[in-house]
């Protein structure tokens, strides 16, 4: 069942792969994307609802992903919010985890589990 989708990444490359991504692989529908934490920050706060699953990646063209986690840790409960990122240190993913992130993915390394958690998020909107 298809899911709305939210992407924080400052990569037009990295943006535009995830969203063909999301759309064929894992029938999810996009709704917007941001580049910079205050750009996701606002969009966060003016569309509570408008949201199943919010990808951030840590670092941003201004800004980070902690702050867009800390943003987002008053959704709802089928609100999932996961991290992307090539920086997938031990202390990062305790600090997101600490921060209300759902899941946190290596980019270059954990993209099967990406997928796998998106198919559990669309079945769970099904």
């Amino acid at each position: 069942m298809t899911f709305k989708a939210y992407l924080v990444e400052d990569s037009p490359v990295i943006r535009e792969n995830l969203v063909g991504f999301l759309e064929d692989v894992a029938d999810a529908q996009v709704v917007a994307s941001a580049s910079t934490e205050d750009e996701a920050v606002t969009w966060l706060r003016m569309h509570t609802d408008e949201w199943d699953l919010t990808i951030v990646d840590l670092f941003l063209k201004r800004g980070n992903g902690l702050g867009v986690l800390h943003a987002c840790r008053n959704r709802a409960p089928h609100q999932k919010v996961i991290v992307l990122s090539n920086y997938a240190t031990p202390d990062m993913r305790e600090r997101s985890e600490q921060l209300g992130a759902d899941a946190f993915f290596d980019k270059s390394a954990e993209l099967d589990e990406l997928v796998a958690y998106c198919e559990r998020v669309g079945a769970s909107h099904g």
